[in-house]
């Protein structure tokens, strides 16, 4: 799986998102410009001690992100979406892209791929969730859909012992 940050604001957001990548085997992507440097304490600080682990790649721009990708699958996660995510079928291979948090993917985008657009239910009092949320959100979904793949499925309680 891949999750595409468009141009992320908050780099505690960022760290959070890293963290749930490399606990799911998953790559990172930034699309520059970003809001903050790679090498803001808050970022490491919200990205633990996993961000060394992190599969993670730096574009300058949506167009440059596009070109190294021909072909890939892409699904926009946005608000203004008509299907939610637990909709479609997610292949591991799949790249699910969320916007910064100020204004999410930018509307000339998201209008060129309006059949892949999607979006997390949710009231109408309120505009959006937090970013490394909606990502864990609609990750876990695509990787649930996958069975998933590559990931532990069952814990070890050290001391504890689970009756038969």
């Amino acid at each position: 799986m891949h999750i595409v940050l468009h141009q992320p604001e908050i780099p505690q957001n960022t760290g959070n998102i890293g963290r749930t990548c490399v606990a799911t085997n998953t790559s990172l992507h930034l699309i520059e410009p970003l809001g903050f440097r790679l090498g803001e304490k808050e970022l490491k600080r919200a990205g633990m001690d996993y961000w060394d682990k992190l599969d993670v790649t730096r574009y300058v721009d949506y167009q440059d992100f596009c070109e190294k990708h021909p072909g890939a699958k892409i699904w926009y996660a946005t608000t203004k979406a008509k299907k939610a995510y637990t909709e479609v079928n997610f292949g591991m291979d799949d790249f699910i892209m969320f916007g910064k948090e100020s204004a999410g993917i930018p509307e000339e985008i998201l209008v060129e791929n309006e059949e892949t657009c999607i979006r997390i239910p949710m009231g109408e009092e309120i505009r959006s969730l937090n970013l490394s949320n909606s990502v864990a959100i609609v990750l876990y979904e695509a990787l649930r859909q996958n069975d998933f793949a590559g990931l532990e499925r069952e814990g070890d309680l050290h001391r504890l012992h689970w009756s038969n």
